[in-house]
């Protein structure tokens, strides 16, 4: 991967179909989260096609599904599947792996796997999804081993369109995304990067505060539009967390055409941008400045 020809790299995509045709969500969440974000066209591209959307754009994208089975009974896209069709595409896709945390120490073997054999280089969570709080000790024997190898563990943070709309919002219950809940995960594994995804609403400032407290506590700015941004993650970003806030779209609900121009019109620093378009994610992933694949 050649960072210096990228114009962003986006550190929040979905794969939602295997290449068998298999999707990543149950049906019911599938059409609520579609209704819920308004997506036009293809919602499920494959990750060939994903690759060729950012490739045109000359942008890189982490790529990853969720892993929820013991919640919602769904099988989940495989994350060796996509590991291995990223391979093709190490030009522009980086792939996360997702490990059930229900299953505890299997979970935790099964990750140190997915980086070792199949090159992942972080973990996505979605605790309101997998219905565990990220402070439970059962997930901790996983967090040891992200820690150990250096990757970065995701958690979605806040509302989630994922059941919005849906009788008893889908089953999905929001209590688990509280960002404070990493706070606890920060402090009993210090140097494991973490990422609080989305603009936390409704715990905005438990997130930031979070964020300037830990320093390897990162923010990313995925599934909502800048111009509904809170003011105060505008503030922070454009200051005591300028090195620490992420490019994230959460395509394909958002699409980062989307999430761009409306980015341009957010009043952030000329000096920051960049940062949170691309430097910030070469740093974090450890891209390097030229060749790394």
């Amino acid at each position: 991967m050649n960072v210096d020809e990228l114009v962003a790299i986006d550190v929040h995509a979905h794969v939602e179909v295997s290449a068998a045709g298999h999707p990543a969500l149950p049906e019911h969440l599938m059409a609520g989260s579609t209704h819920y974000f308004k997506v036009a066209g293809d919602r499920a591209p494959g990750v060939p096609r994903i690759a060729e959307y950012y490739r045109q754009r000359r942008m890189a994208a982490v790529v990853f599904a969720v892993d929820a089975r013991s919640a919602t009974g769904h099988p989940p896209v495989s994350s060796e599947e996509i590991a291995e069709a990223c391979v093709a595409h190490a030009d522009v896709l980086i792939p996360f792996g997702s490990v059930d945390p229900w299953t505890g120490r299997a979970a935790a073997r099964r990750a140190r796997e997915l980086v070792e054999r199949y090159g992942v280089r972080g973990f996505k969570f979605h605790p309101s999804l997998q219905a565990f709080h990220p402070n439970d000790r059962m997930a901790y024997p996983i967090y040891e081993v992200l820690q150990e190898l250096g990757v970065v563990a995701l958690f979605h943070s806040g509302q989630t369109g994922i059941g919005a709309g849906v009788r008893g919002g889908g089953g999905i219950a929001l209590k688990y995304a509280n960002p404070l809940d990493l706070d606890d995960v920060a402090v009993d594994f210090p140097d494991l990067p973490i990422v609080i995804a989305h603009p936390s609403f409704p715990w905005q400032d438990e997130a930031l505060a979070v964020a300037t407290h830990k320093p390897l506590v990162h923010i990313d700015l995925s599934g909502w539009s800048p111009k509904y941004f809170p003011p105060q993650l505008v503030r922070y970003a454009n200051s005591l967390l300028r090195d620490k806030v992420l490019f994230g779209s959460d395509f394909p609900l958002l699409t980062p055409d989307r999430w761009l121009a409306d980015f341009e019109t957010l009043d952030i620093k000329p000096e920051v941008r960049p940062l949170i378009l691309k430097d910030n994610a070469v740093r974090l992933l450890g891209l390097g400045a030229r060749t790394d694949a």
